[in-house]
């Protein structure tokens, strides 16, 4: 991210005893390393923090989109076929209504069992 190398942190670390001194050098990288600790903790729990919420809001769109799919598939099989209109008093006597067959067709067809998988070759 940085791009700090070797010989940048070498550097620094000679300029911060020159400026703090051999006694208090040691204390103030415990207190720096004590700090970045403290941040990188704070920055993790925020992120699992976030991502956990993230996965509850999607898992909840799923579960919302499941609802609507299955409302949807409960209202196109109670939805009647729609009625023909009848026809005007003066024309042709209307026919007799038509009787519903007794099996009505697959809500999807079948596939056929010969298709060959696609990672296979159809000679196996």
């Amino acid at each position: 991210m940085f791009d700090v190398g070797f010989t940048e942190l070498l550097l620094v670390g000679l300029v911060a005893l020159l400026v703090l001194g051999p006694e208090r050098l040691p204390v103030a990288a415990r207190t720096a390393g004590l700090w970045i600790g403290r941040i990188k903790r704070s920055f993790s729990s925020i992120k699992a923090e976030v991502e956990r919420e993230i996965g509850a809001d999607e898992i909840r769109r799923q579960l919302h989109n499941e609802r609507i799919l299955e409302l949807e598939r409960e209202m196109n099989q109670s939805v009647m076929p729609p009625k023909t209109t009848r026809p005007a008093a003066d024309s042709a006597p209307a026919s007799p209504p038509a009787t519903p067959s007794a099996n009505p067709p697959a809500a999807h067809p079948a596939e056929p069992a010969s298709t060959p998988r696609p990672d296979q070759s159809p000679d196996t």
